[in-house]
C-alpha cells in the first residue's frame, strides 16, 4: 500500500497558502456554508491566515454550520478503560512499558461489570472502551469478553446500547471478530502524522510501526467496521500540518472506502505521571489557536461528528461545543478502576482537567442551550457508515438526531436528575420540542415522550 501523507504536499500546502490574501480567505468562509467541506488547499489557507477578522468569521461560520447539521444536541458518553498494561513505550503516555511510577492494573470480568453500573448510575448509555497493548492482557479473545460483559451488565434502568472501542490496531481478520461483537465506532489515533517525529515519540514496541498503524482504519473497514473515528494527539508536532494530514486520510478513506471516518477526535496533550514529554508540548497550541482550528476542521469535514475529552477544562470545553464538537466525555475516569475507587489516580493515564460529575456536565450543557443526548438509534438501526452519510449530507439525518436526543435526555432525567435539573430539562424538552417542523415528527416524538414519562425506555426513530 503507497502511504497517502505525503509530507512535502502538506509543507508546500502551508508555504503557499502563508501568503494568502483576506479576501481568498473570506471566500473560502463563504463557500464552507454550502456544508461541502474544504479541500486541502482550501482548509491550508484557513489555518495560515491571522487576520482577527477572518478568525471570527471562521468561528462564526463553524457555529452555523454545527446548529445546522446537528442543532442543539450534544452527545454524551463515559470511557472505561480495562487495563494499563502496555508494551510500547510511549514518550507522552503515563501507560508506557517503562514507567515505574504507574499502579499497573488490569480489570477482571466481575471488575468490569462493576464498573459498567457505576457508568449507568450515572446515566450513561454510549461507553468507550480503552486498554493499553499488551498481547497477554488486552488480546482480542479477553475484548471479546469484555465486549459481552458490559452489554450484559444492567444496572436498575441502565443499560449500555452502544460500545465504542480504542485499542490497538489488529489484523482483518481479528478485525472481523471485533466487528461480531457488535462494536460501535471502532477509533485509532495516529497520534501524529509526522514520520520523524511519530518515531521520536514511539522508541519501541509494536507502536513503532508508522504504517501498521497508519492502515488500521483501512485493515478496519475491511473487516466490515463501517464507523471508525481518527484523530491525533495535538503538542507533538506542527498543529496545522495534523489537521491537513488528518484531512488527506479522511480523503483516503473516503476515495477508497466510499465514506471517511464518522469521528476525528481533537485531544491536547495533558500531564501525565512518568511520560518524559507529557509535562511539556514540543509543539504547543494555545488555546486560541485551538479554538480557531476545531471550527476550521468544524468547515473542512462538516459531516464528520468531533470528539473532546475531559483533557480540556470546563471552560474551554464549554466554548468549544459552540465551534464543532458534537460529543463529549462526562465523569470520566482515565484508570482502570476509577468509577468505584474515586480517591485512586496512580494508574491513570493522564491528568483530567474537567473534573465535574456527569449530571454537573449535563446541567451546564442544557445552560448554554444544548439537549444531553444518550442516542443510539442510529447504530442499532443500521444508519451507518454510508448509510449515515447518505442522509447526513443532504440534511436528513437531523430529523432523526433531534427526537432522539429529546427521548434520551427524556430517560436521564426521569430515572437519573433531581428535581431542580428535572424542572429546567422538561421545559429545555418542551421548547426543542416546538422547534420540529414536521408534524408527524412532532406528534410521534411527543406520543414517545409520553410513553417515556409513563415508564417506557429506549425508545427512537
Amino acid at each position: 500500500m503507497n502511504i497517502f501523507i505525503n509530507e512535502n504536499k502538506i509543507n508546500d500546502l502551508l508555504e503557499k497558502s502563508a501568503g494568502a490574501s483576506k479576501h481568498e480567505a473570506e471566500a473560502i468562509v463563504k463557500k464552507a456554508l454550502l456544508r461541502k467541506g474544504l479541500t486541502p488547499e482550501e482548509t491550508a489557507i484557513l489555518l495560515q491566515i491571522n487576520d482577527p477578522e477572518v478568525t471570527e468569521q471562521i468561528k462564526a461560520a463553524a457555529r452555523r454550520i454545527k446548529d445546522d447539521i446537528y442543532g442543539k444536541r450534544l452527545v454524551l458518553f463515559a470511557p472505561l478503560y480495562i487495563t494499563n498494561e502496555c508494551v510500547n513505550n510511549c514518550l507522552y503516555c503515563a501507560f508506557r512499558r517503562d514507567n515505574k511510577e504507574l499502579k499497573r492494573k488490569t480489570l477482571a470480568l466481575p471488575e468490569i461489570a462493576a464498573e459498567v453500573r457505576q457508568i449507568e448510575a450515572q446515566g450513561h448509555k454510549r461507553i468507550l472502551l480503552v486498554a493499553g497493548e499488551d498481547p497477554k492482557n488486552s488480546n482480542i479473545n479477553f475484548l471479546e469478553d469484555v465486549i459481552a460483559t458490559v452489554y450484559k451488565t444492567k444496572h436498575g434502568q441502565g443499560e449500555i446500547r452502544r460500545l465504542n472501542v480504542n485499542v490497538a490496531p489488529l489484523t482483518v481478520e481479528k478485525f472481523k471478530r471485533l466487528k461480531k461483537t457488535g462494536i460501535g465506532t471502532y477509533q485509532l489515533f495516529q497520534e501524529t502524522y509526522h514520520r520523524s517525529t511519530y518515531y521520536m515519540v514511539h522508541p519501541s514496541g509494536p507502536k513503532e510501526n508508522y504504517k501498521f498503524r497508519l492502515f488500521g482504519m483501512d485493515r478496519a473497514m475491511e473487516a466490515g467496521i463501517d464507523d471508525v473515528g481518527i484523530g491525533v494527539l495535538f503538542g507533538l508536532y506542527d498543529h496545522k500540518f495534523e489537521v491537513l494530514a488528518m484531512l488527506y486520510h479522511s480523503l483516503h478513506l473516503e476515495k477508497v472506502f466510499g465514506v471517511g471516518p464518522h469521528t476525528i477526535s481533537v485531544p491536547r496533550m495533558e500531564p501525565a505521571i512518568g511520560a518524559p514529554i507529557a509535562h511539556y508540548a514540543p509543539y504547543p497550541v494555545s488555546d486560541d489557536d485551538f479554538k480557531k482550528m476545531v471550527a476550521v476542521i468544524r468547515l473542512a469535514v462538516p459531516y464528520t461528528g468531533m470528539i473532546l475529552s475531559t483533557r480540556e477544562n470546563a471552560r474551554m470545553r464549554n466554548e468549544l461545543i459552540g465551534l464543532g464538537i458534537s460529543q463529549i466525555s462526562a465523569g470520566s475516569k482515565t484508570n482502570p478502576g476509577g468509577y468505584l475507587d474515586k480517591q485512586d489516580d496512580s494508574a491513570a493515564q493522564f491528568i483530567l482537567s474537567d473534573e465535574r460529575s456527569t449530571s454537573e456536565v449535563i446541567v451546564d450543557v442544557a445552560k448554554l442551550g444544548y439537549i444531553p443526548s444518550f442516542c443510539t438509534a442510529c447504530y442499532r438501526s443500521g444508519r451507518t457508515g454510508e448509510k449515515f452519510m447518505d442522509l447526513a449530507k443532504p440534511g436528513e439525518i437531523h430529523a432523526f438526531c433531534q427526537p432522539n436526543a429529546l427521548l434520551t435526555y427524556k430517560e436521564y432525567l426521569e430515572d437519573y436528575a433531581d428535581d431542580k435539573s428535572k424542572w429546567a430539562g422538561e421545559k429545555a424538552i418542551e421548547l426543542e420540542l416546538e422547534k420540529i417542523s414536521d408534524p408527524n415528527i412532532k406528534k410521534a416524538t411527543r406520543e414517545k415522550l409520553n410513553a417515556v414519562e409513563e415508564g417506557k425506555r429506549d425508545l427512537y426513530l
